[in-house]
């Protein structure tokens, strides 16, 4: 067979909780100018058959590219990789089981309760047993180090204020208590420097760093290789955090998290426990990627080498690479890439409608909102631990195929437990319980000839509905012995879906409604392994009336990873009014960030068109705790950017009120960079289809039939079951009916119908 030049497969792995999913894309070497792709789709866990997930895909693909025998314990040649793109819940999953690294904490002398302490914030204040989850850390070691903030203005009859600086960052002016002292400040103990964010900051206590090497030798000795460090102020004076760094890393600590460098931002809390989730989950994940590294030949890590090159999915939607991939940037890694799939794929820039990503997994369910640019929050709660980092807005529900069901005290429950892949649910053949896809297949929403045969001893048996049926038989008894009303086997079993597709209605309302925004001018793209069996529902649930599925949607994790962008940012503390006399100091600060930032993407390869760059304030109202992350409004009358116009705009939104008497402050100033991937996806399905010629399809051209169990209908006994790669450019389909692929099934209930377009399934409810 034909083989393919060196550097030119792109390889695109999503590791999920229940399956691994990878996309390869390479150059057509019998047709030239075009593209092929393959789709490979296995369990994320399977010891008996393979080590990793990802590596082992990576096999399955090179074995098709190159026509050859790959054994599986093989170091895989990389010379036909042009790169390789991952995301992965290995950090995610060691957060929520709680199986990080053991680490130690090190804070500024008589705070070593702080992070315990927390904000004192009480999500469940009616709880009976409340029971607060442990901090990450292990041990605590307090460093005798102090600084405080002395105060800064720029305006010299503000007394209020006790220092002021020249251009030089030299105090050129101090408040004794009754005016200005022309001569400087002197007033206290400890020398007056001016910290990152224009502040004025008094050194009361350097750290003593021959203490500090003897408490880090014990905690070498008691075994700890990572430590956190979270010194008072740090965001505006890291001197002190960077000099403990160094020395932790001279005496072998692998992993040192300073929050100066995580999270130069104010508030200690969050930013302490950023850096602890950092320390915690950080070694695990470069365990996890030795691991995986140590699968392929040398050059894959080799920095000398340009390609092949592996990049990694960040929480915050932009691709990163090694050095760059840290723990913190990485508990949103999998469900990102399906964000950036949904929103590159399903978003019309002309027409504007906005849409909601449903991503129905095997653990979880993960929903989010696209309006032609990516919602970011700063600060997050995942499995108890409140963490400050810039992540995708993303909801997520634990219902998903992989959810157990279970009847408690008269109730339908689906999740939150999940069978997960090792054992899976009951039709996995390895011994599990009852989960959403054991329903769907008895309710005939699965075709168990055309799922992937991944299953068994050897990997290669298919789904086993004989025993979805025996448990079901077993709980439906338990049932039918609790209600008076008889019920169906069928009644049953579609009671758990109604209750999973509740339970998934959830987080969309809460993205949605519960923000001002009406659910019914959205348009639902709905992707994920088994989207395709709940989208019509979920829909009609919500009074959603467009779904768009996209040809991968079951693998629009890793298909999303191929058309992501390359992201970096970077960030600054502030502390400074937003007033006429600041505008250009600040204008200054964005302009030198924007400069690193598009340097560095040069070293990665992105100039010119390919790079976009976004500069942000965060700001705050003088005298709030609250801060707002906002992107300049268009330019004011002078060409400048219109940073306050916009803050006030997105905190009337969020607020519903503004603080008109109060000045605005900056406490932070950022710029994220892009580095396109593609200029131009292509034009949108909605383009698309206004010049397609669409055509009823004949049932005759159905693949077979199959009973299939629809609300409010029953059993249709003759459900019509199409072949996606059979199916033709404007067909069109009105339900009962299933659509499959190799990888996906879709059921349209009845009212719905569906235009095959040339990426996606359009379909429309009545």
């Amino acid at each position: 067979m034909p083989t393919i030049p060196d550097r030119s497969l792109r390889i695109c792995a999503d590791r999920g909780g229940t399956f691994c999913d990878v996309h390869a894309s390479y150059p057509d070497p019998e047709k030239p100018g075009e593209i092929k792709e393959i789709v490979v789709k296995l369990l994320s866990q399977d010891q008996a058959n393979y080590k990793d997930a990802p590596t082992e895909g990576i096999r399955r693909v090179l074995e098709i590219v190159t026509g050859e025998k790959i054994p599986k314990d093989a170091v895989l040649n990389t010379d036909k990789i042009d790169y390789i793109r991952l995301s992965t819940t290995v950090a995610t999953n060691a957060l929520l089981e709680r199986k990080g690294e053991k680490h130690a904490l090190l804070i500024t002398k008589g705070f070593r309760d702080l992070l315990l302490i927390g904000n004192q914030s009480r999500p469940k204040i009616f709880d009976l047993n409340i029971r607060r989850p442990p901090p990450l850390y292990s041990t605590v070691v307090e460093v005798d180090e102090r600084v405080t903030l002395v105060g800064y203005t720029s305006d010299p009859k503000a007394e209020e204020h006790a220092v002021q600086f020249d251009k030089d960052g030299k105090v050129t002016r101090g408040y004794r208590g009754k005016g200005w002292d022309g001569e400087g400040f002197a007033e206290g103990p400890g020398e007056v420097v001016q910290g990152l964010s224009g502040e004025a900051v008094r050194i009361l206590k350097k750290p003593d760093l021959s203490e500090i090497r003897r408490d880090l030798h014990k905690l070498y000795d008691d075994g700890y290789r990572s430590l956190a460090v979270v010194f008072c102020h740090s965001y505006t004076y890291p001197e002190h955090e960077l000099a403990v760094g160094e020395l932790a890393r001279e005496l072998g600590f692998g992993q040192v998290s300073l929050s100066s460098q995580l999270l130069p931002m104010i508030k200690m809390v969050p930013r302490g426990v950023s850096s602890t989730a950092d320390a915690y989950l950080t070694p695990i994940l470069r365990k996890y990627l030795d691991g995986f590294f140590s699968g392929f030949d040398e050059k894959l890590r080799d920095g000398r080498v340009k390609s092949p090159r592996v990049e990694f999915m960040g929480s915050d939607g932009g691709l990163v690479d090694l050095n760059n991939f840290s723990g913190l940037k990485s508990i949103l890694s999998g469900p990102a890439g399906g964000v950036v799939g949904h929103a590159l794929t399903s978003w019309d820039p002309e027409r504007k409608h906005p849409v909601i990503g449903l991503d129905v997994g095997g653990t979880s369910t993960d929903v989010s909102r696209f309006d032609g640019r990516y919602e970011v929050v700063y600060e997050t709660t995942t499995a108890g631990v409140t963490i400050q980092s810039p992540q995708l807005d993303i909801n997520t529900v634990a219902a998903g195929g992989g959810s157990c069901l279970t009847f408690q005290n008269g109730l339908f429950r689906a999740g939150p437990a999940s069978a997960g892949a090792e054992p899976g649910p009951a039709c996995y053949r390895k011994g599990g319980p009852l989960a959403v896809t054991d329903a769907n297949l008895l309710l005939g929403r699965l075709v168990p000839q055309y799922f992937p045969r991944i299953f068994g001893k050897n990997a290669d048996e298919s789904l086993d509905a004989e025993a979805s049926l025996q448990q079901f038989e077993v709980l439906s008894k338990e049932i039918t012995d609790t209600y008076d009303k008889k019920l169906t086997l069928d009644e049953i079993v579609y009671g758990f879906i109604k209750v999973a597709n509740e339970t998934m209605c959830r987080p969309i309302r809460a993205l949605t409604e519960a923000r001002g925004y009406a659910l019914q001018k959205h348009v639902l793209a709905s992707f994920g392994g088994a989207g395709g069996q709940h989208a019509c529902e979920i829909a009609k649930l919500l009074g959603i009336k467009t779904i768009l599925i996209h040809r991968y949607s079951s693998i629009l994790s890793a298909y999303g990873l191929a058309l992501a962008d390359r992201a970096y940012e970077l960030q600054e503390p502030s502390s400074t009014f937003y007033n006429p006399s600041n505008r250009a100091t600040l204008k200054s600060r964005l302009d030198k960030l924007d400069a690193e930032v598009r340097a560095e993407l040069k070293r990665q390869g992105f100039e010119g068109s390919h790079v976009h760059t976004e500069r942000m304030l965060n700001m705050r109202f003088d005298g709030t705790d609250t801060a707002l992350m906002v992107l300049p409004s268009a330019a004011d009358g002078d060409g400048a950017e219109d940073f306050e116009a916009a803050f006030r705009r997105v905190y009337k939104a969020e607020f519903g009120f503004l603080l008109e008497t109060k000045t605005v402050t900056v406490d932070d100033v950022k710029v994220r960079g892009i580095g396109k991937t593609f200029d131009k996806l292509g034009e949108s399905v909605y383009a698309e289809l206004e010049q397609l010629q669409t055509r009823g399809v004949d049932r005759a051209k159905a693949e077979t039939t199959h009973s299939v169990y629809f609300d409010g209908v029953g059993r249709v006994e003759d459900t019509p079951v199409f072949l996606l790669p059979a199916l033709e450019k404007g067909d069109t389909l009105e339900g009962p009916a299933m659509i499959i692929d190799d990888t996906q099934t879709i059921v349209l209930i009845p009212g719905a119908k569906a235009v095959l377009t040339s990426k996606h399934l359009y379909i429309t409810l009545e």
